[in-house]
């Protein structure tokens, strides 16, 4: 094979349907980590395999300069939802673009230049937002990189107060950590680094590429929290499974955003494709059964191997099992014993991201799963 990718599994994937996936053998898994979050309606959703069908029909690349009917309606769509008031879109395709696109934002609407980031926060692999990113395995081969970011203890508002300056133009951190460690934030965290950045001028940014889309029992985890970031990044589940991402903000964010542009932002059939996700997952109330079904796998995850492991964390549907150092080798045996896909944050934590649609027999059977595993 003459191509490469970051971390290739032994397992060749050759289709969906709903929270399963199929090898080229034809053997069942199920997709705990619904192919990175990626997919929060599971795979071959009706709704979005129509609404890209549909527009495959009519065109399917517009330039980026010239309003599509489909973009308009995601626009809007995305305005509606997000909290008030962020009433601004910017597409592009990937998390760690509409992160990049938030920190040259921030900079161009503040005048400054300093960005504020957590510990253990991942933000993505291009060269700013891997500036913001904390592990130094995925910076090293890469540097230098921007300069001028400084980093804090995540979930602590007296560090973050004390790093927050008038040079500040941004604090970008996740609600809930996802690489990381699946990392929730205390009460009070969030309204405090809304107050922090708020009184030093400087733009908040909340990354939601992980934990937006209802993942964590409301659409976006700031609606959880009730705060207002001036922006918020998203990706991952926005496509249910195509390749989008966006960077929502406030009005004096979009009026001083500068000339930062991209070739494939929102283009129609992706564009079909988000607002068809979007649409479906307010239409049928899925981050309802996010928050339902996260607190049953929780408890069940609790109550049989609460005593195996050393933590069991997270809101919603974004679930840590903290098993300590061998949780590589509890997602190899997840995968090849017990036909159930995980992800890793980290060496010690296995992640559970599953379809935000999945019920109780799912959950159990992958509470057996791992139970076998590490019980």
């Amino acid at each position: 094979m003459s191509g490469f990718v970051f971390n290739e599994k032994p397992i060749q994937i050759e289709r969906g349907d709903g929270a399963y996936v199929y090898d080229d053998s034809g053997t069942e898994y199920l997709d705990m980590g619904a192919s990175y979050a990626c997919v929060p309606l599971g795979h071959k959703h009706p709704a979005v395999q129509s609404a890209v069908s549909e527009q495959l029909e009519k065109i399917t690349y517009v330039q980026a300069s010239y309003p599509n009917a489909e973009r308009t309606a995601l626009y809007d769509l995305l305005a509606d939802t997000a909290p008030d008031p962020i009433d601004k879109t910017w597409l592009c395709n990937s998390g760690t673009e509409a992160n990049e696109a938030a920190l040259k934002f921030a900079r161009s609407a503040t005048g400054n230049s300093k960005i504020v980031a957590t510990m253990q926060g991942f933000h993505g692999r291009t060269m700013g937002a891997l500036a913001t990113t904390w592990k130094d395995k995925y910076k090293k081969p890469y540097e230098p990189l921007i300069g001028d970011v400084e980093f804090v203890p995540y979930d602590d508002s007296e560090a973050l107060a004390e790093a927050v300056d008038e040079d500040t133009a941004a604090f970008i951190v996740e609600p809930v950590q996802g690489e990381g460690g699946i990392n929730p934030t205390s009460d009070g965290y969030l309204e405090a680094a809304r107050e922090i950045t708020e009184d030093a001028g400087a733009a908040l940014i909340f990354d939601e590429v992980q934990t937006g889309m209802g993942r964590t029992g409301a659409l976006w985890n700031s609606q959880r929290a009730a705060v207002a970031p001036d922006m918020i990044t998203a990706a991952k589940g926005l496509g249910n499974g195509l390749p989008i991402g966006a960077t929502l903000c406030r009005d004096w964010i979009a009026e001083n955003y500068g000339s930062h542009a991209s070739t494939f932002s929102g283009g129609p059939v992706i564009s079909a494709a988000a607002g068809a996700t979007v649409s479906t997952i307010i239409e049928d109330s899925v981050p309802g059964n996010a928050a339902v079904m996260g607190d049953y796998l929780l408890t069940e995850l609790e109550a049989t191997i609460g005593d195996d492991v050393r933590d069991i964390r997270g809101e919603g549907l974004m679930i840590g099992v903290e098993v300590g150092r061998g949780a590589n080798a509890a997602l190899k045996k997840l995968a090849l014993n017990h036909q159930v896909l995980a992800l890793p944050a980290g060496r010690t934590v296995v992640r559970l991201l599953p379809p935000l649609t999945i019920d109780e027999a799912h959950a159990d059977a992958v509470v057996d799963a791992m139970a076998e595993v590490v019980g």
